[in-house]
Order: structure tokens, then C-alpha cells, then sequence
């Protein structure tokens, strides 16, 4: 573990994590291998908080690197989402590629570019998202309060269509293949872990 403050060595699982002031760095290679998984419900499935109505439109869990994080405070949707997180599975879990990207996160929207692209532009648009994180409590918000970037994390929970009484809507995309406008998750986390 490395911050600029000192210097320390721990043995974890025979994985050596660099912790450079908040960020988590992994040896290379491809840490989460297995795409976000949603699955259909059986019934609808709707409740209330804090005056917005949600409705789950599926079933959702994944594994992923965090790419980045981004906090919201003065935005409509920060009432529920406080923040967002830009996440990578497959290629984009790889620490080798991440590190000849430069990523972002503004505006409710995350952006990479590079100078020399190091996989096909097509598999870093299907292999990461950004993901607007409705926390279902406390608990959960706290959680997601403390994630740093380069974390490994699980997450259990719905995609969802959100709705108030004044109009207002927000809807997740059900796909992880788009991008541009409304091609990010709006996500209702019931269970969230920090893996490593």
C-alpha cells in the first residue's frame, strides 16, 4: 500500500494494491471478467421515497472496477442520487488500459479520450458505463461515500424509472451497448461491497 505520506507493504490475498492518496492501482490484466447481469421481473414492483415514486424495471447486479466517482449536490436528481460512478468490466478492468485513457466525470455524463486508443474504441463503449447510484439507505450512502477510484466493488439492486408529482422523470437505459444521452443506469442499490 503507497501514499505519499509513507510507505507500507501488505500481503493481500496475493494481490499488491498501490493507494495513492484515494486511489486504488492493480497489477494489469483484466480484474472482472463477466459483463453487468440483468434479469426480468416477475412482477412490477414499485415504492416510494422521499416524495419520488420508483418503479424497477429489472433485476440488476455487477461486478466492476470503479473508473471514477463524482459526487452531486445541486442538481434535481441528487435529491436521490448523490453520486455517480464510472464503471469497467472486461477490458476496462484491466489497469493496463486504463492507464492510456484519461477519464472524467461531469454534468452527469463521464468521458474518456486518448491519444493512442489501446483497444477498439467499440470495447471501451460496451465494457464501461456511467452509472447514477440511488442508495436504498444509510447505510448504503455511506458505503457508496468512502468507494475510491480503482476499487473492485459488487453491487445488487434495480435499474429504475423514477417519477415526482410535479413531473419529473428519470429512466434507466437497459442496455450496456449504447452511449450519448440516456444511455446511463439509474440504479437502486440494495447491496453494495467494496471487494478490494
Amino acid at each position: 500500500m503507497y501514499c505519499k505520506s509513507g510507505k507500507h507493504i501488505l500481503p493481500f490475498l496475493l494481490l499488491i494494491l498501490f493507494i495513492s492518496c484515494g486511489k486504488v492501482e492493480h497489477p494489469p490484466g483484466i480484474l472482472v471478467k463477466e459483463s453487468p447481469k440483468q434479469t426480468n421481473l416477475s412482477s412490477v414492483k414499485k415504492w416510494d421515497k422521499n416524495d419520488y415514486h420508483f418503479r424497477a424495471l429489472v433485476g440488476f447486479e455487477l461486478r466492476a472496477k470503479v473508473l471514477g466517482k463524482e459526487s452531486y449536490s445541486y442538481d434535481r436528481e441528487s435529491d436521490i442520487a448523490p453520486y455517480d460512478l464510472a464503471l469497467g468490466w472486461g477490458q476496462m478492468s484491466d489497469q493496463a488500459v486504463i492507464d492510456k485513457i484519461d477519464i472524467s466525470q461531469r454534468t452527469r455524463w463521464y468521458f474518456w479520450n486518448t491519444k493512442k486508443i489501446p483497444i477498439p474504441r467499440r470495447e471501451i463503449e460496451v465494457n464501461s458505463a456511467n452509472m447514477h447510484m440511488i442508495p436504498s439507505d444509510d447505510t448504503i450512502e455511506e458505503v457508496l461515500s468512502d468507494i475510491v477510484e480503482g476499487e473492485i466493488i459488487y453491487l445488487k439492486g434495480y435499474l429504475v424509472e423514477v417519477e415526482a408529482d410535479d413531473g419529473w422523470k428519470w429512466k434507466s437505459s437497459l442496455s450496456r451497448e449504447d452511449n450519448g444521452g440516456g444511455a446511463c443506469e439509474v440504479v437502486w442499490v440494495d447491496k453494495l461491497l467494496r471487494l478490494k
